[in-house]
């Protein structure tokens, strides 16, 4: 489970360093690719297997299936990180989420996400508002 907010920044090269926390899991291989909300998502290589056959189950009649994985799988990036725990962004998915410099890398349960700083505080500032209202509507009973 990924957990937590860091903020690392990008070099001139198009690399991040992943949080030390993260590095265990991630160390056997990765792989990256769009997320909603123009962010990236980075899953443990055996999490995007899991997502892929899920994601095969799917009919091949259903549009938003193919859409989704079209769109999930041609602009997916599998790599291991060196040993500093660094990873290269390549520059269409740094494009996708406008990562320039400062990036926030938050841990989200079965994945890491990695957003231009800007736009995560955006969004957070957003949805804190309205985060205790919807938490009994997404999770009935649990909390």
């Amino acid at each position: 489970m990924f957990l937590g907010t860091h903020e690392p920044r990008l070099d001139e090269k198009g690399r991040l360093i992943l949080p030390a926390k993260f590095r265990e899991e991630l160390a056997s291989g990765l792989v990256i690719t769009k997320g909603q909300e123009r962010c990236l998502y980075v899953f443990p290589s055996s999490e995007f297997e899991v997502i892929t056959q899920t994601l095969k189950q799917a009919p091949v009649t259903a549009k938003a299936a193919r859409d989704y994985s079209r769109v999930m799988f041609a602009g997916a990036h599998d790599e291991i990180p060196d040993r500093q725990g660094r990873i290269t962004i390549p520059q269409n998915l740094r494009t996708y989420a406008g990562l320039e410099k400062d990036c926030v890398v938050i841990g989200a349960n079965t994945r890491v996400e990695i957003w231009d700083s800007t736009s995560w505080n955006e969004y957070l500032a957003d949805r804190e508002k309205s985060f205790a209202d919807v938490s009994e509507e997404v999770f009935p009973g649990l909390f």
